[in-house]
């Protein structure tokens, strides 16, 4: 087993972690400067990574990667329905499924809330860094780090919300806080992908090859892989096609030969994984971003009699099941189906956990790709059900693939951009595409986007970025508004707290 950084919110430490679990606790210091502690920058750059972990949806930090960002990515898309109950967060999760949700809607705020958390812990990072006595090499890598991981949380903002605040520095105090309008004013989102393109640049400029750094750290590749999706989002495509082709000729990533392999334990930090979200053991326990896997586990229903494995949220909706061709082996790697054929026999998972009949369970379909096993046997687990360590994928190589695909296309070399697309899916185990002509080469690249990835918190934002969402929204029966629900809502907690300075988006 590879050894991989595990990131704890709780004391800032780092854990290395390889076959048994060995970790240098951080001791807690007073009021430590960059002068008076040598480990302070790294300590604070590794305090960034963990706000990646943050998943306290009904909690003050907020929500980077918990149960707001599975309903707002996942479960809002055609891919999926809430699942669960009918009355369980009806007034959360459902809200968001139907399009019936307000500026109040508690998910919505605890996006807001987690990701500026993480961007505040980012720009306190940056400033200690550029304060301390590293060399320079150093200090641009961790500086590299940093900068990448608050681009990508502005990344996400502005797919979610339009223009936000542009708030790149720490303020001086709550005078300054309160007073200077950065931090109560939306800037546009023109400026907001400024950001977003000049901190992933800096992280290009300034990182180490994946074989050069620790698994699981971001890496060139992985700020290369993902400024590539940024510019394929502003419709930059020469500079899309060349980012995702430079990690492709790089020779650090690969596709996994088995896709499902990639959803399991043996799959974390595997030649596919580009921007991963490490997770392991602090405290003799288990140690994930909160809940993820809980939200979305099979759950008792019916008849009961059994320890059912979660909550039962986010369900793969009829239409992605629809949307497979035969023989796609993706299909039963992404959706864990309920035994419905009345003869009871079960459904057997990859561990050897059997979930029950549909009369004992109350949904029919749930996400395989956060699925973790209880058996420690098979993957590690000491028993929190709640930090379950999951890793979650954010970027992998088949997906960079898919992004020089259609640049490449975007870009008049549409044999190339086949010859990519066919890479993917000959993994999924289907016949080579011979498709041709741009335009239905480019449906032909976003449909495999949306199986390849499904699940994976990439559609909504893909049915924004293509025109399609109004479209798919009506064919799943949900009360989309053109000109609204593009976008979420500005929280109005943060329009109340900046005093009525931020504005609202359209139609709420």
């Amino acid at each position: 087993m590879k050894t991989k950084i595990i990131l704890s919110i709780l004391t800032g430490s780092l854990i290395l972690n390889s076959c048994k679990s060995d970790f240098l606790d951080v001791p807690l210091q007073g009021l430590p400067t960059a002068e008076t502690d040598p480990n302070l920058a790294q300590n604070l750059v590794i305090g960034v990574y963990n706000s990646l972990m943050l998943g306290e949806a009904f909690g003050a930090q907020g929500d980077a990667h918990g149960i707001a960002f599975v309903s707002a990515t996942n479960i809002i898309s055609d891919d999926a329905d809430k699942g669960s109950t009918a009355s369980d967060q009806a007034g959360t999760v459902g809200v968001l499924d139907n399009f019936t949700h307000t500026p109040t809607n508690l998910f919505v705020q605890s996006l807001w809330a987690g990701h500026y958390n993480g961007i505040a812990k980012a720009n306190n990072a940056i400033a200690i860094v550029e304060k301390s006595q590293l060399p320079d090499a150093e200090k641009n890598k961790l500086l590299g780090e940093v900068r990448f991981i608050r681009g990508y949380y502005y990344f996400n903002l502005v797919r979610w919300f339009g223009g936000v605040p542009k708030i790149l520095r720490v303020p001086v105090n709550a005078e300054d806080a309160n007073n200077d309008p950065v931090f109560q004013t939306r800037t546009s989102v023109a400026e907001i992908y400024d950001v977003i393109k000049t901190d992933m640049q800096f992280a290009v400029d300034n990182l180490p090859l994946r074989a050069q750094t620790q698994a699981g750290r971001i890496s060139k590749g992985t700020a290369q892989a993902m400024l590539s999706k940024v510019f394929l989002y502003l419709k930059d495509y020469p500079k899309a096609y060349q980012l995702s082709k430079d990690v492709m000729n790089s020779g650090q990533y690969n596709l996994l030969a088995d896709y499902a392999q990639i959803w399991r334990q043996a799959g974390d930090n595997s030649r596919e994984a580009i921007f991963e979200i490490q997770t392991g053991v602090f405290n003799n326990s288990d140690f994930g971003v909160n809940t993820y896997s809980m939200f979305q586990g099979p759950r008792v229903g019916g008849k009961g009699g059994w320890r059912d494995l979660g909550w039962g949220f986010n369900n793969p909706s009829t239409s992605l099941v629809n949307a497979y061709e035969n023989g796609d082996k993706r299909k039963d790697a992404t959706i864990i189906f309920i035994d419905n054929s009345g003869k009871y026999k079960g459904t057997v998972l990859f561990d050897g956990f059997r979930v029950p009949s549909s009369d004992s369970v109350e949904n029919l379909r749930y996400n395989y790709k956060a699925y973790h096993s209880e058996n420690p046997n098979v993957e590690n687990y000491l028993g929190n059900r709640d930090l379950k360590q999951k890793n979650i994928h954010l970027l992998r190589y088949a997906e960079l693939l898919l992004i020089n695909a259609e640049a490449a296309n975007e870009t008049g070399n549409s044999g190339e951009a086949l010859n990519v697309l066919n890479m993917v899916r000959k993994r999924a185990g289907l016949a080579e595409s011979a498709v041709s002509g741009q335009s239905a080469l480019r449906e032909a690249i976003w449909n495999e986007r949306h199986l390849e990835l499904a699940m994976e918190h990439d559609r909504w934002f893909d049915l924004v970025r293509t025109g399609k969402v109004e479209q798919a929204m009506k064919a799943a029966g949900k009360p989309f508004v053109k000109g609204k629900h593009e976008l979420l809502p500005i929280p109005a907690l943060q329009i109340a707290l900046s005093g009525n300075k931020l504005t609202q988006n359209p139609n709420y």
